[in-house]
């Protein structure tokens, strides 16, 4: 797979949230809500990566910068949004793949830790964050209430 640092609103990384959207449909009954801008991906403050294999977008993930002045978040914080993999391409490795690039990069870019936000709906999610060294931590966002909603987060070296 190649991955390439992308703006969250190219129509490759449209056509994944698109889907990704539609999976979190399926699972919870509605879309994800909670609030992106394209500008939230650009660096320094934050990047969107989409995984390209055999030339066809198959993988993305992104982070955008969070401090302390947001509830629930800590200075430094790094949050994951919109990891995603193609069913068809899913038990691969892609997205630790995707990942590891999104560890490295927020790290790169001075972020002390990822957070990231998912549901009990999505276990194989929740396998794999578990499995890469992420911890249940405190909630925050816009599911912070919502019993179904787990929040996890990874130091960053």
């Amino acid at each position: 797979m190649r991955i390439e640092i992308c703006r969250y609103d190219h129509p490759d990384a449209g056509e994944l949230v698109r889907q990704v959207q539609q999976e979190y449909v399926h699972r919870y009954g509605g879309p994800d809500s909670t609030p992106l801008l394209p500008e939230d991906f650009l660096p320094p403050r934050g990047l969107f990566l989409i995984g390209y294999r055999s030339e066809l977008p198959v993988a993305i993930g992104g982070w955008r910068s969070q401090d302390s002045d947001v509830d629930g978040f800590e200075d430094g914080d790094a949050e994951m949004k919109r990891m995603y993999v193609v069913p068809e391409a899913r038990g691969s490795g892609l997205a630790r793949a995707v990942l590891a690039e999104l560890e490295d990069t927020a790290a790169r870019a001075g972020r002390k830790r990822m957070v990231l936000e998912t549901g009990l709906q999505q276990p194989e999610a929740i396998g794999l964050y578990e499995s890469s060294g992420y911890h249940e931590t405190a909630k925050f966002g816009v599911y912070r209430d919502e019993p179904d909603s787990r929040c996890f987060a990874k130091e960053l070296n």
